[in-house]
């Protein structure tokens, strides 16, 4: 099938060239000419596994076509999927100015029947208006609206899509139900996946279960809390209560809070609809709250680590990983951004290092003296202080410790995912700070 993708962000991509590795015939619009000529290079914006390989192929292969301009829109594709960007507006709601830009501008295109598939995450009655409002524009053209939102892994993306958990379609339309099916039979073979249920309901899943994964994260860090004053250890926690078949392991990880294009934009939003309908839900803007103290969780163990040595002021402090999680180079909302702003501020000196971020970093990271950009681990790690370990990246797991200790000026360890053993890293003579888990110093190894 012809199928149009508007947005070449990270669920546009994402999406276009996994439909095309399935055989469909795919243009992916973005208003952006430098993305789309970066693009049709095929050179990637972004970094995800295997995506740039993947692109690439469906390029080679004509399945996959890039264009700027609505004027450029082939005739054929019936179906188009809106991925555009719905970020936070000023007061917290989504701000849907560009979805439904994009759909009037593809409708002015239209000569025939369109189906507008919004894979955006959208406030729920966003179908509702859509349809309302190009109604208003193009009374006689005929469309459908579906729902079909995304539930995409930043760092393994293009398995999720390939090989979903479920395939959410929200439309009241048999016609547009039915083009949907066909769209999605090649990623069913094994067994249906299909979900169908009314638009306003597959919205408000999409939200519901980023805000379940984000409870779950916030449940964790205010547990890892009150461990480290009790003396429990938040892994074996974890272990034993996701035995349990009705929690489960996944998402019970203590850290440093979570980040990314979805949690934090999500549950903000979320709160803001409920809040403009007069709905209280004191458990989402908690686990906002929780997040956002756990994400200065790590500074705060560093300026009492070094109150009695000066304070930070002066103190060289080394951060490995910057993104908000590993295998990708996301820096939206990543706790490395509230704690190099905390660090700077007590007068800390910066060295910083992450395999695939630094360029995103330093569009958001502001030009400083006290910021040194570091071009390896152990670059990094040079007459540090301190050491932080922010993102838990394959090639932070196995750093060498006695090299470690030899090239840092100091010896804290504050190890913000909680990769490394207590006894391990005091035996290597470093005083050790994890997430959750009793802090070791290293003169206790030796007692």
């Amino acid at each position: 099938m012809n199928l149009l993708v508007i947005g070449g962000g990270y669920v546009g991509l994402v999406s276009a060239a996994c439909f095309a590795e399935m055989g469909h015939h795919v243009t992916c619009l973005d208003i952006n000419e430098a993305k789309i000529a970066q693009l049709k290079k095929g050179e990637i914006p972004i970094y995800e596994p295997g995506l740039e390989e993947l692109v690439r192929r469906e390029q080679q292969s004509d399945r996959l076509t890039f264009i700027s301009s609505y004027a450029e829109v082939p005739k054929e594709p019936t179906v188009a999927f809106l991925a555009v960007d719905t970020p936070p507006s000023p007061s917290g709601a989504a701000d849907l100015s560009r979805l439904f830009a994009a759909a009037a501008s593809t409708l002015d295109a239209a000569e025939h029947y369109t189906l507008f598939v919004i894979k955006s995450t959208v406030p729920v009655g966003t179908s509702k208006k859509l349809r309302a409002f190009l109604k208003g524009k193009e009374p006689s053209q005929e469309f459908d609206i579906a729902s079909n939102p995304e539930f995409l892994k930043e760092g393994d993306a293009i398995q999720d899509f390939m090989k979903p958990d479920r395939i959410l379609i929200g439309t009241d339309s048999e016609k547009a139900e039915t083009l949907l099916k066909e769209i999605y039979e090649p990623f069913m073979l094994n067994h249906d996946r299909l979900l169908v249920m009314d638009p306003a309901s597959a919205e408000m899943t999409k939200y519901a279960a980023n805000a379940m994964l984000a409870t779950r994260i916030s449940f964790m860090n205010e547990m890892a809390r009150l461990a480290e004053v009790l003396g429990a250890d938040i892994n074996k926690v974890r272990r034993g209560i996701g035995s349990d078949h009705r929690i489960g392991y996944n998402y019970l990880y203590a850290g440093l809070g979570f980040g990314g294009s979805c949690l934090p934009k999500d549950t903000l939003a979320l709160v803001t609809q409920a809040q403009s309908l007069h709905v209280e839900m004191p458990l989402i803007e908690a686990v906002r709250l929780v997040n956002e103290r756990q994400k200065r969780r790590l500074g705060e163990k560093m300026k009492r680590y070094f109150n009695e040595a000066g304070g930070l002021a002066g103190k060289t402090i080394a951060l490995l990983g910057l993104s908000f999680k590993p295998d990708t180079d996301d820096m939206r909302e990543a706790p490395s951004l509230t704690l190099v702003e905390f660090l700077l501020k007590e007068g800390a000196t910066l060295r910083l290092f992450d395999p695939e971020s630094m360029p995103k970093a330093k569009e958001l990271i502001p030009d400083s003296p006290s910021i040194t950009w570091a071009t390896s681990s152990m670059d990094a790690a040079k007459g540090a202080d301190a050491l932080a370990l922010l993102t838990e990246w394959k090639e932070f797991r196995r750093l060498d410790l006695e090299e470690l200790k030899r090239t840092m000026k100091g010896h804290g360890f504050f190890d913000g995912r909680n990769q490394y053993s207590p006894k391990t890293m005091a035996s290597h003579g470093f005083d050790y700070f994890p997430i959750g888990i009793k802090e070791t110093m290293a003169e206790e190894a030796f007692v």
